[in-house]
């Protein structure tokens, strides 16, 4: 499946596919903005797309990557089994908690969840 422009709970979202081209540096999640431009106002993103390197918090990716959303007013869902990730990483867990209390970025189990996060949103 190709990323495709869906609206969620009333939101345009940008569900981009698992089996996309994975998201390993701040090009890659510029690319994704410059896809949801056409439309979206939150990007989708599968967990599974975002390289390893991601949930280290060391390497300053994922802070990168966030920055670059927040910057172009786009919302990052990053949708899908994070726990091995949160169960290696103290700093990964708060980062986690403290960006789901927000609206610019989430971590969600599922497109599910993300679809309740939005209808509360609303």
């Amino acid at each position: 499946m190709p990323d495709v422009l869906e609206e969620r709970a009333g939101v345009p979202v940008l569900v981009c596919d698992p089996a996309g081209p994975p998201v390993a540096t701040t090009e890659a999640a510029l690319d994704l903005i410059g896809a949801a431009f056409g439309g979206a106002e939150v990007v989708a993103v599968p967990a599974g797309r975002l390289d390893p390197s991601f949930f280290s918090l060391g390497t300053r990716l994922a802070g990168d990557v966030m920055q670059k959303f927040v910057n172009y007013r786009m919302r990052l869902v990053v949708v899908g089994d994070i726990s091995a990730h949160l169960a290696a990483s103290g700093a990964l867990r708060a980062l986690v908690a403290e960006s789901n209390r927000h609206d610019h970025i989430w971590f969600v189990p599922d497109l599910a969840a993300l679809d309740a996060r939005l209808g509360a949103a609303g």
